[in-house]
């Protein structure tokens, strides 16, 4: 009887690459998905660790994993807390049979290599061409890079991540071909520097014959990650001219001193005029963005400065997130630590102006006709919905899943939207704004 596994994945999109990339790996070996750690010869948890509250949910995850699983079955740890804790982790946690980069944990799970319990920094396998099963859903994500070369001064991941390798085009494109479905999302750490570390063999700004030549094969191309200094007018065209004008822009902040405190450039007029001269190109753009609050040495006035942004450039969906100082980050060792306290407040205040800015937009898409994916029975996306991200649109059951289908919204439940004959259960939880 073949062995079984069972994967547990946290974290970003990117993760999820890792661990199909994983599952791929184990399905070729021979071995079985499980859908119960009580039922699997091996037990892996992918990791993340970009924040505390990441972490924190890591090791409650590993924990409760350790209590369901058989006593004969093993346990590895893998994925960003891996990478960055490696021996640490390890000694932490007696119970985890393997702690491993996630190179090493493919190597460790399969049977290719024995290695020591911890982890070392940059994969030793080619890890972003390993085969991945088939979607069991109409889209997938496909990474297109790893690393990253940015030296943001909250960000650790190019500590353990390393520096940014760009894969090459062909295998980007096998790998589209052989998911065979409706819509890619492609990912990355900086996702717009794709090729930038291979100028000779891929070109400068090869970002966008990526894009031009993955939209060739599939319905929609969506782009997760753009960092907003790298996304030139060439890129905005290619996005516009496309069926997914969906721009998920990694700002962060918009006070111009405090980003420079950030190490990252740009300032609110100079993101403003961007988002402006998108809409002004594709006026049913949709953009996503992030932003950390509490920053060491965020004043009242860069408060004040990102909730006039968030007013006026109006976002279809917008996370904040209070700052966490993650160990060996440029920004551990500013002066200027905003209290808990006051993070909280300022957390509190920007995301019900959010809320309000999402519902709005939301309600005014009442009454129109958008085209969706169907992903599963009841549920569809528009090109302003990216998978597991935003909110959904629920449709009439009877649509075929995998199939685009035009449908015409009659309601709005905070993010989600309704389509004429989609019926709700009685039970389904009210919709939480993000």
């Amino acid at each position: 009887m073949p062995q079984r596994y069972y994967l547990e994945t946290l974290g970003c999109p990117k993760n999820d690459v890792d661990s199909a990339k994983l599952e791929g790996t184990l399905l070729t070996a021979g071995m079985r998905a499980t859908a119960h750690p009580a039922d699997a010869d091996l037990v892996v948890v992918n990791t993340c660790a970009f924040i505390e509250e990441a972490r924190q949910e890591s090791i409650d995850t590993i924990l409760a994993l350790d209590e369901l699983r058989s006593a004969t079955s093993r346990l590895v740890v893998t994925g960003c807390m891996a990478e960055r804790y490696g021996s640490e982790l390890a000694e932490a946690l007696p119970e985890v049979d393997q702690v491993a980069g996630f190179g090493q944990a493919v190597a460790a799970v399969t049977g290719r290599k024995s290695i020591p319990v911890h982890s070392v920094p940059l994969p030793e396998m080619d890890l972003l061409n390993l085969p991945r099963p088939k979607s069991a859903v109409p889209w997938a994500y496909v990474k297109v890079a790893e690393g990253c070369d940015r030296s943001c001064g909250f960000c650790a991941i190019p500590s353990f991540r390393g520096p940014q390798r760009s894969r090459d085009v062909d295998s980007i494109l096998d790998e589209v071909e052989q998911l065979d479905v409706q819509e890619i999302v492609l990912v990355a750490q900086d996702l717009a520097s794709y090729g930038k570390d291979r100028p000779s063999e891929l070109g400068a700004g090869s970002i966008v014959p990526l894009v031009r030549a993955v939209a060739d094969r599939v319905p929609r191309v969506r782009l997760l990650y753009l960092y907003p200094s790298d996304l030139n007018d060439e890129l905005i065209d290619t996005i516009c001219g496309g069926d997914v004008p969906y721009f998920d822009l990694s700002l962060q902040h918009v006070s111009k001193p405090l980003l420079r405190r950030m190490r990252r450039p740009g300032d609110r007029d100079r993101f403003l005029d961007k988002i402006d001269a998108i809409r002004w190109r594709r006026p049913d753009a949709a953009f996503r963005s992030n932003f950390i609050v509490g920053y060491p040495g965020e004043t009242e006035k860069d408060h004040d400065q990102l909730l006039d942004f968030v007013e006026r450039a109006r976002v279809d969906w917008c996370g904040f997130f209070a700052y966490s100082p993650e160990e060996g980050t440029y920004a551990v060792g500013l002066d200027g630590v905003v209290p808990v306290s006051l993070m909280a407040e300022r957390l509190a205040e920007l995301r019900e102006l959010q809320d309000g800015i999402t519902a709005a937009a939301r309600d005014g898409l009442i009454g129109t006709t958008q085209r969706v994916l169907v992903d599963e029975s009841g549920v569809g996306r528009s090109h302003r919905e990216a998978p597991e991200i935003d909110g959904i649109v629920n449709v009439e059951s009877v649509l075929t899943v995998g199939e685009f289908h035009d449908v015409d919204i009659v309601d709005a439940l905070g993010p989600d939207l309704v389509a004429a004959g989609a019926r709700l259960t009685e039970d389904e939880p009210e919709p939480m704004c993000p």
